[in-house]
């Protein structure tokens, strides 16, 4: 065992490393995340990866080795709404939570996962506990209407160590990308998710279209898969890997959005949070179509998946 041979291909520069096959990289995260390799593997793995980049195959790959080891939560009754968060608010406030509970209350099951990879962020988990938001300690099935939030560590250790090796190298790994793209689910299920550098668009189509996933996918907010609230992204979405455009991309930035507050903390954002919800504040527009977008994915999920 060991994954040295597989470094010997990745990690020879960008120019000189060679992709591995999808089986290779289910075989080398299957060992990283099984505890099997050293912590010099683990760093020149990330390195190595780092400088390559992931191509689709071997994203499929890691994926493929993390959802067999996943402890994933029971089926629910409607298409499980996966929201993936691991930045946090750095300039704006963090409106995940704001996502996650206008989408239970049309109905839906929401879980929200992810863990601290960067310090001194404001974590969506933190803001859906002052909005007393319990936080799972096991994965379990989540009821229509609920929202629930879970830390990497209770849906695989491993993962949640592989993520923490950011704190020593400074750099995000394949992990990053894995926690992004995962359904942490048993049953049906539409995954969110955002993307930041252009180049990785492609990358992140091919893959939701070899894995026959259902997901939105669009320019994210810091990292965070809530919709930036002054802009209007394009949104691309999924559904058993069947690819649609749904929004293309609008020009333009608004320069202000109605009673989003400036400051950033868990306390105001969880104000804010509440006063929309509570139709003191109106909800941005951005973030209400990006809502649309997810509904009309759910619906078509489930009648692709209805007997």
């Amino acid at each position: 065992m060991g994954i040295s041979q597989y470094i010997k291909e990745i990690g020879r520069g960008a120019r000189g490393a060679k992709p591995l096959s999808r089986e290779q990289a289910t075989d080398l995260f299957g060992q990283v995340l099984d505890g099997q390799v050293s912590d010099l593997e683990i760093g020149a793995f990330c390195l190595a990866m780092r400088i390559k980049g992931e191509t689709s195959e071997e994203m499929c790959g890691f994926l493929d080795a993390t959802h067999s080891r996943l402890a994933p939560l029971p089926a629910t009754d409607r298409p499980l709404i996966v929201l993936p968060s691991y930045n946090g608010a750095r300039k704006l406030p963090v409106l995940t939570p704001l996502l996650a509970l206008l989408l239970a209350r049309e109905g839906l099951p929401v879980l929200l996962h992810g863990m601290r990879t960067e310090a001194r962020r404001v974590l969506a988990s933190d803001v859906l506990l002052a909005l007393d938001v319990p936080a799972l300690k096991a994965p379990e099935k989540i009821a229509n209407g609920t929202v629930r939030h879970i830390h990497t560590q209770h849906l695989h250790a491993g993962l949640a160590r592989l993520l923490a090796v950011r704190e020593v190298v400074g750099l995000r790994n394949p992990g990053h990308s894995v926690v992004k793209l995962m359904s942490p689910c048993a049953g049906a299920s539409v995954v969110v998710t955002a993307y930041t550098h252009p180049e990785y668009f492609e990358m992140l189509q091919t893959t939701f279209r070899t894995l026959g996933m259902s997901a939105l996918l669009s320019r994210g907010l810091e990292g965070e898969v809530a919709t930036d609230p002054r802009r209007t992204p394009r949104y691309d979405g999924f559904v058993r890997g069947v690819h649609q455009v749904l929004d293309a991309q609008q020009p333009g930035t608004a320069s202000e959005v109605p009673g989003l507050p400036a400051e950033i903390d868990v306390a105001t954002t969880a104000t804010y949070t509440r006063r929309v919800l509570a139709g003191e504040l109106p909800i941005p527009p951005a973030i209400e179509r990006q809502v649309e977008h997810i509904l009309q994915l759910a619906d078509q999920t489930a009648s692709e998946t209805s007997p």
